[in-house]
């Protein structure tokens, strides 16, 4: 890949590498979206977030808010799995939208996109999402890193949104520096929800925690895998791992 453009945006700094089949944008080092003509995993965050949104125990869900869009790369394989779910994006940053359309194939995806900070908007909001995602991470200079702390009335407005029987699906990131804030988000989803299950990958720096009345395991999610044509992405699927946290884990 090369490098083709470097963009500042009002929250962060862009770097946009590019080949004939692939797009990333990176943001102080790290990739802060990916993109390929024809595949859809990468053993990262993203495929844990998709995976998060399929765990329902009455299956496919019929919609999914998306709190934090970026470029769009756990929508696009959302869209793959789930045809006919009405997806909703809010992304506070939008040159980073744009660019998404512009090079990562957004409107593909047939989303919703919100410009708007996520909390604002959810003071506002009045629907209900079979699955609400929290992605919420904007890069800092040396690491990315949540906006906001959690507190109660923060998980209440979460939960709001989350309609009868859904899921709140969390993204962590769990390298150094992000211990604490993992620690305290697994206890309140777990004095929240009856479940919680974490989704992780091998080799992979994040979890996805998954909370609800129920939560479905790797069974669910293997009745999926035949959907990516790709082997890759199939291996990719088949790698991920889900367990249930018990009382007490930190």
């Amino acid at each position: 890949m090369r490098r083709i453009r470097r963009v500042r945006t009002e929250w962060q700094e862009i770097v946009i590498w590019k080949s004939r089949d692939v797009c990333e944008f990176r943001a102080e080092g790290a990739t802060h979206a990916w993109y390929h003509k024809r595949r859809f995993l990468t053993g990262l965050a993203w495929d844990l977030i998709a995976a998060g949104c399929l765990l329902r125990p009455e299956g496919p869900p019929r919609s999914v808010l998306m709190l934090g869009v970026a470029g769009g790369t756990a929508l696009r394989t959302l869209r793959h799995l789930l045809p006919d779910c009405e997806l909703t994006g809010v992304e506070i940053d939008g040159t980073l939208i744009q660019l998404a359309r512009e090079f990562m194939a957004l409107d593909e995806c047939r989303a919703e996109i919100v410009r708007a900070d996520a909390w604002t908007w959810l003071l506002a909001n009045r629907r209900k999402f079979d699955v609400v995602v929290d992605d919420l991470y904007l890069a800092g200079t040396d690491d990315v890193y949540r906006p906001h702390a959690w507190d109660a009335s923060r998980l209440g407005l979460l939960r709001r949104a989350v309609a009868p029987g859904g899921h709140l699906a969390v993204n962590l990131v769990t390298g150094p520096g992000h211990r604490s804030a993992q620690i305290h988000t697994r206890r309140m989803l777990r004095g929240c929800f009856g479940v919680v299950k974490s989704i992780t990958t091998p080799g992979g720096m994040n979890e996805v925690l998954v909370g609800g009345g129920r939560v479905e395991g790797m069974r669910r999610l293997m009745e999926h895998a035949p959907a990516f044509p790709d082997r890759r992405d199939r291996r990719y699927w088949r790698m991920l791992a889900i367990r249930g946290l018990p009382a007490g884990q930190g």
